[in-house]
């Protein structure tokens, strides 16, 4: 196997989705990770839809239920074909920057956990720990936290899940690893100073900014997903659920969900790896303000900042007939979901009556098309 194979084998097996140290440069060129996949990308504008008048079936004509916009049953006869800027010329994988800085399972560890983030936590922790424990507290390094994460992960490489952590460092149940990394007293004082920032200063943060407690690691983090991975030519975005039960103003009460305590994430994520190329945490409305207007729109933006030419899927939280105009102008091909109550939507295309079960029906305008399933 090749030095270059080994490298790509490292970066797959830790499951590689997150972040590299900001400090480390990619001294290849960043255009290197372009490379062509479709060479007959250069034919933009049109070509004539190659149907003869008879194979198309006689065209109705809709109107939406707001009288905005005008839908057909049959598509324009000029279709239109992908231009140069809707394909996808990067090969989806690792960045050519994220395969040169990997050699072994340490450095592959350290682009998801980089140096610069280690060091914000550890000097935290270390203001954390002398304010709380004071002279009984011993200054930790680099080294401590990296030992301290380990132990985070070695449970779910031993599917321990359900677990009492007592369990893990039993002598006679357990496993000798927890012992060597660090004794059971020392991970609980971890676990209760370790810290992502100040908390002396945290209170006027807090004041514009619910995510104050974390804030500076987690952009550090989601600045350099990109940089690690060429998405697909297919992206999701949605949200995503984690449960959390602790005490946060932004922490989300679903009833309906497994979890029922969350804490809601909008994430954008290729389609067929689940990698995460941009998130967002979702802090809920302004301390004193009103609730957000046109989210949707808002967070599809934010969540395609840095792409062009993807083919994006959501669901019904983000289909506005304007923002897939948006995104078209954008050079984004947008698949959604959509409310029966929309006002964009025209009323014929939701009777269902005399329909033959599991049959589809299609409206076009020049650039959007739907057909909602019955």
């Amino acid at each position: 196997m090749s030095s270059r194979s080994k490298q790509v084998t490292a970066l797959e097996a830790l499951g590689l989705i997150f972040d590299h140290d900001s400090k480390i440069e990619e001294d290849v060129s960043e255009d290197e990770d372009h490379l062509e996949v479709n060479s007959e990308s250069n034919d933009s504008d049109y070509e004539p839809y190659e149907e003869t008048a008879n194979n198309i079936p006689p065209s109705k004509t809709f109107t939406s239920k707001n009288g905005e916009i005008q839908w057909s049953s049959s598509p324009n006869i000029r279709q239109a074909k992908l231009s140069a800027e809707n394909i996808i010329e990067t090969v989806p994988g690792p960045t050519r920057m994220a395969m040169t800085c990997v050699t072994d399972i340490k450095s592959a560890f350290q682009l998801v956990m980089p140096n610069l983030i280690q060091k914000i936590i550890i000097e935290m922790t270390n203001l954390e720990g002398s304010h709380v424990l004071r002279e009984k507290w011993k200054e930790h390094s680099v080294m401590h936290l990296c030992a301290y994460l380990g132990v985070l992960i070695l449970p779910g490489v031993y599917k321990s899940k359900d677990e009492s952590i007592a369990s893990l460092w039993d002598i006679e149940t357990g496993r000798a690893i927890f012992h060597a990394k660090m004794s059971l007293e020392t991970f609980h004082i971890f676990s209760l100073v370790i810290r992502f920032d100040n908390r002396e200063t945290r209170a006027v943060r807090w004041e514009g900014d619910k995510l104050a407690a974390i804030r500076t690691v987690w952009d550090k983090w989601v600045e350099q997903m990109p940089l690690l991975y060429n998405l697909g030519p297919n992206v999701t975005v949605d949200e995503r659920l984690v449960a959390f039960r602790g005490r946060y103003p932004f922490r989300q009460y679903m009833p309906c969900k497994p979890a029922k305590y969350d804490i809601k994430l909008w994430a954008a994520c290729d389609a067929n790896t689940s990698y995460a190329m941009n998130m967002q945490v979702y802090t809920g409305k302004p301390v004193g303000g009103a609730p957000e207007k046109n989210q949707g729109t808002r967070v599809m933006f934010d969540m395609a900042q840095g792409l062009r030419g993807h083919n994006i899927t959501c669901d019904n939280l983000f289909t506005s007939y304007n923002l897939g105009q948006e995104l078209l102008k954008r050079k984004f091909r947008m698949f959604r979901t959509v409310q029966k109550n929309r006002a964009e939507l025209p009323a014929e295309l939701l009777v269902t009556k005399n329909r033959v079960p599991q049959s589809s029906m299609f409206a076009f305008t020049d650039t959007t098309a739907l057909g909602p399933h019955v």
